[in-house]
């Protein structure tokens, strides 16, 4: 098949029906293992457990687990359970928090850059995790989406599990120095066949704050790209989606009215809708109210219109370090005890008025899914292939894919080309975050940076872009010029960018672990090319010491400071750090 669109340019694709039934071919060999949870609530799957729940009403509690040490988390996925059982407190479900070397072939990982999650090294170590209480493990992270995605998918059924993500991932997650579009594309389709087969339903497991949503604009888009997603399997593969939100949902009502439209189209069972982390910017303390928000929110969610989303308690210690396993406790506690309360707030919601949203967010999700198809159809791709039908997707990317086939309006004037129909909180908090940031810097301060209007090359080193969307906002706040550096970008290439674009200055969000090692490299690349640019870091500074016994990573602030970056902690920091480099120009 020869192709000159620059979408597909491949001659001779790989077929998503020959790669489906490459998959099927293994369910002989690899299937769906014992399972201590499933004996416990006597069921074959949890896609069936969910639907007994959900015609029961009940809510259904969502921990996250993923220590560095193996043992540390078997430990976790036991104590979690038993004190919480002793509570009369079920925890149905573990989210298990692999790292992101986990994406790379088991014969290939030792080249691979490891970040804060927990390594298995293969199938009895998925086993023996999986099966250390009755608590449904939900493999969501690093399985599907990468060029292991075949040999994991295999490990995590071997295991009993049967939910498997994340098809988010594979949208918008890169790991460095393993971003083989094709090979991630073919692997993640044979895992696909390999779950179809199964003799039991099991769901693929997609969080769309992990793909992109996290970078739409518009809620219709994120729910019109359920949609998708749930044709492309549902239709093409033959399984289960279960689909996961919540990360960027602050706003109570939209959060509501968006699991009302899942509804309304069928997108149940869902797997877990998670805690809306943008919201902890205080200390434990001030944390709580936004846990008790958004827990609040989407257990009346399950209650007056099930989905079968399990709710999510994130520890309120989570934007300061990876919580330990009391902390987990305490958080599912509470959520049990919330559930209790909310129990007679039904009657206080305008339940005329969601459903009217929902009904609007549908419709436009549904416009947007006609508008993406029809408009791959028209640039040639198979919308009956699987493995087209995915790396097309990808290769478009979130931005294009809203800005040409987005439901609201065109518009040049706003983010992304297209007025939204609803606007993603994230837009209004990031426009918040950058007022804060610049409400106690002096006024001729502020003067001083945008008469020199620096040009500032911003990146991620992971696929956690919030910080790299602030610093853009804050950018276009003061008159500077943002320049994109890429989420997920490589520091070679970053490096290869500066050469390019020749920025002032160079200011790197980083997340996951890697932020020494990160800088490191980067350093060398810039000097090999013979360019001194200042560097700015901020975000998660930490990573964990090479040949340590701990699975929790250290911070490295200081070691950053002495390496000669620019470590910056706060947002409202880049303007001091901007004046000093930038100000007397």
């Amino acid at each position: 098949m020869n192709r000159t669109d620059p979408l597909l340019p491949l001659c001779d694709l790989p077929s998503g029906a020959e790669l489906l039934a490459e998959g099927a071919a293994a369910a002989k060999a690899w299937y769906v293992g014992p399972s201590a949870f499933l004996s416990h609530v006597g069921a074959d799957c949890e896609h069936d457990f969910k639907l007994g729940r959900m015609a029961e009403r009940k809510v259904m509690q969502h921990a996250q687990i993923g220590y560095r040490d193996l043992d540390k988390s078997c430990r976790a996925y036991a104590e979690i359970w038993e004190i919480c059982d002793k509570r009369r407190v079920t925890v149905d479900r573990y989210g298990l928090c692999l790292d992101w070397s986990m994406g790379v072939l088991r014969e290939k990982r030792s080249d691979a850059t490891r970040g804060t999650g927990m390594i298995l090294e293969g199938p009895e170590d998925f086993v023996r995790l999986a099966n250390a209480a009755p608590v449904a493990p939900h493999f969501g992270d690093f399985v599907l989406g990468f060029g292991a995605a075949f040999e994991n998918t295999k490990a995590a059924l071997a295991a009993g599990c049967t939910a498997v993500g994340n098809l988010g991932q594979y949208f918008t997650f890169r790991i460095p120095g393993h971003d083989d579009d094709i090979e991630a594309t073919q692997q993640t389709v044979r895992a696909l066949g390999l779950i179809a087969a199964q003799p039991v339903p099991v769901m693929v497991h997609s969080n769309i704050d992990d793909g992109y949503a996290a970078q739409f604009t518009d809620l219709a888009s994120c729910l019109g790209m359920i949609l998708i997603e749930r044709d492309i399997i549902g239709r093409l593969v033959g399984a289960p989606i279960g689909h996961c939100y919540g990360h960027h949902f602050s706003d109570p009502f939209a959060r509501l009215s968006f699991q009302r439209a899942m509804a309304m189209a069928g997108a149940a069972p869902g797997t877990v809708i998670y805690g809306n982390t943008t919201s902890y910017r205080g200390t434990p303390a001030e944390n709580y109210s936004g846990l008790a928000s958004y827990l609040l929110t989407d257990a009346l969610g399950q209650m007056t219109s099930p989905t079968g989303h399990a709710i999510n308690a994130v520890p309120v210690t989570e934007n300061q370090r990876i919580p330990e396993i009391d902390e987990v406790i305490d958080a599912q506690l509470f959520a049990a005890s919330l559930i209790r309360h909310a129990e007679g707030f039904p009657p206080l919601v305008d339940k005329a008025a969601v459903e009217r949203m929902a009904s609007e967010l549908l419709a436009g999700a549904r416009r947007f899914q006609a508008n993406l198809i029809g408009g791959l159809t028209e640039r040639g791709v198979n919308t009956d292939c699987v493995f087209q039908m995915l790396l097309s997707l990808r290769r478009l990317g979130a931005r294009a894919i809203e800005r040409d086939y987005g439901a609201g309006p065109a518009d040049e004037r706003v983010a992304g080309g297209r007025a939204p129909l609803f606007p993603a909180s994230l837009l209004k908090e990031l426009s918040e975050m950058s007022a804060e940031a610049l409400k106690e810097i002096p006024a001729e301060q502020l003067e001083r940076i945008r008469k020199a209007r620096p040009r500032i090359l911003v990146a991620t080193s992971d696929v956690h872009e919030h910080g790299k969307m602030l610093i853009d906002r804050i950018a276009v706040d003061i008159d500077a010029v943002p320049l994109d550096g890429g989420v997920s970008t490589e520091p070679e290439r970053l490096a290869a960018l500066a050469a390019e674009l020749r920025p002032d200055i160079i200011a790197i969000s980083t997340y996951n672990g890697i932020a020494l090692k990160y800088y490191e490299t980067l350093c060398r690349e810039l000097q090999a090319l013979g360019l001194d640019i200042p560097v700015l870091i901020g975000g998660r500074l930490n990573q964990i010491p090479e040949g340590s016994n701990s699975s929790l990573p250290v911070d490295v602030g200081a070691q950053l400071g002495k390496a000669g970056a620019i470590v910056c902690r706060e947002a409202r920091e880049l303007m001091e750090h901007l004046d000093v480099l930038f100000g007397k120009i």
